[in-house]
C-alpha cells in the first residue's frame, strides 16, 4: 500500500493599503501586457488580454487580484509539494459583505422542540451551520472550476495536478471542452443558489451530482480545519446536534452514488446506458454529453440562467 502523504492546510489574511491607485492600475497594466495569453478557439490572445486588462482599470481590487498569489508564500523547501491554493481579494472595509451574506439562521429554521412525533426533529435537519459551510466552499469550488477554464480552456487533462479542479473529475471527463467546463463549474453556483434560496441542494442532473460528492468531501475538510466560512462566523449562528452531519447529508442529498462508478477503471464502459452493467444497475445515461441533461425525476434549472464567469 503506498504510503499517505500528510495535508497540511495553511490560512493567512493580508490587508493591503492602496497608497496610490492610478500608480498601482498602471503597473498592473503593464504588467499585463507583458503577459503571453493562450489563444483559445473563437478567442484570441488580444481578446483574453483586453478582457484581463478591463478587470483591473478602474478597480484596486481587480489590480491586486492580478499580482496576489496565494502560492508565493510557500517558499520553495525540499519535502514540500504546493497541491493546491485558492484565494479571495474582496474590499477589506466590508461595507457590504453582511448583506452579501445569506441569512442561513432564517432561511433554514431549527426546530428544537423535541417531540417525538415531529417530523422535522426526528429527522435530519439541514442546520445554519452546515448550510454556511456548504455555501461557501461551493463557491470556491466554483472560482477554481472557472480557474481551469480561463488556465487551460479546451486541453486535455494529462497532469492531474496542473489542475485545480477538473483532474479531480473521472477520467472519461478529461477531454472535454471549455464549453463543457463551465457548465461543471455553474453547477456549483447552482448548488450555491439553492441555498441562497433556503432549499436543500439536490443535484438535478449528472453534472451536478458530481458537483455535490466534491462539495461534500470539500465542506467536511473546510469544516475540521477552519476555512470556507470561518470558526467565529460560524459560531454566531444557532448551534443544533445536526450541525456537520455530512453522512447524513449524503444520504438525504443525493439519490444514489451511481456517478462514483466513474472512477473505479474496472467497469470502464459504465457510463454508457447500453452497456450491460449500466443496464444491471439501471444507472441511466453518464456520458460527458448527458451531464447536464436533467433527472427525469427533477425539475431542471432555467435554461436562461447566466454563467457567473
Amino acid at each position: 500500500m503506498s504510503q499517505r502523504h500528510p495535508r497540511i492546510t495553511v490560512t493567512a489574511e493580508v490587508i493591503i493599503e492602496v497608497t496610490d491607485a492610478g500608480a498601482l492600475e498602471q503597473a498592473v497594466l503593464d504588467d499585463v501586457d507583458a503577459t503571453p495569453f493562450d489563444a483559445q478557439p473563437g478567442r484570441s490572445e488580444a481578446d483574453a488580454r483586453a478582457e484581463a486588462r478591463q478587470d483591473v482599470q478602474g478597480d484596486p481590487v481587480g489590480a491586486v487580484a492580478w499580482i496576489a498569489n496565494a502560492e508565493d508564500m510557500i517558499p520553495d523547501f525540499p519535502g514540500i509539494t504546493v497541491v493546491e491554493s485558492t484565494q479571495r481579494v474582496a474590499d477589506a472595509e466590508g461595507d457590504n459583505e453582511p448583506d452579501e451574506r445569506p441569512d442561513f439562521a432564517k432561511l433554514f429554521p431549527l426546530c428544537n422542540c423535541g417531540s417525538g412525533d415531529c417530523a422535522a426533529c426526528s429527522e435530519f435537519q439541514l442546520t445554519p451551520r452546515t448550510a454556511a459551510v456548504l455555501w461557501a466552499v461551493a463557491q470556491i469550488l466554483a472560482d477554481q472550476a472557472y480557474d481551469d477554464v480561463i488556465e487551460h480552456g479546451d486541453d486535455l487533462v494529462r497532469d492531474e495536478g496542473a489542475w485545480v479542479l477538473f483532474g479531480e473529475y473521472p477520467r472519461i471527463t478529461w477531454q472535454q471542452d471549455a464549453v463543457w467546463r463551465r457548465q461543471a463549474a455553474r453547477a456549483f453556483d447552482d448548488l450555491t443558489a439553492d441555498l441562497d434560496a433556503g432549499r436543500w441542494p439536490r443535484p438535478t442532473c449528472p453534472g451536478e451530482e458530481m458537483a455535490f460528492h466534491l462539495l461534500l468531501r470539500s465542506a467536511r475538510d473546510a469544516q475540521e480545519d477552519g476555512w470556507g466560512m470561518r470558526p467565529d462566523e460560524l459560531a454566531v449562528l444557532p448551534e443544533h446536534a445536526d450541525d456537520y452531519d455530512w453522512d447524513t447529508a449524503y444520504e438525504v442529498l443525493l439519490q444514489d452514488d451511481d456517478i462514483l462508478q466513474l472512477f473505479d477503471a474496472q467497469v470502464d464502459g459504465i457510463e454508457d446506458p447500453d452497456s450491460d452493467q449500466n443496464r444491471f444497475m439501471r444507472m441511466g445515461d453518464y456520458r460527458p454529453a448527458a451531464w447536464f441533461r436533467p433527472f427525469s425525476n427533477a425539475t431542471p434549472r432555467d435554461g436562461r440562467r447566466p454563467f457567473r464567469r
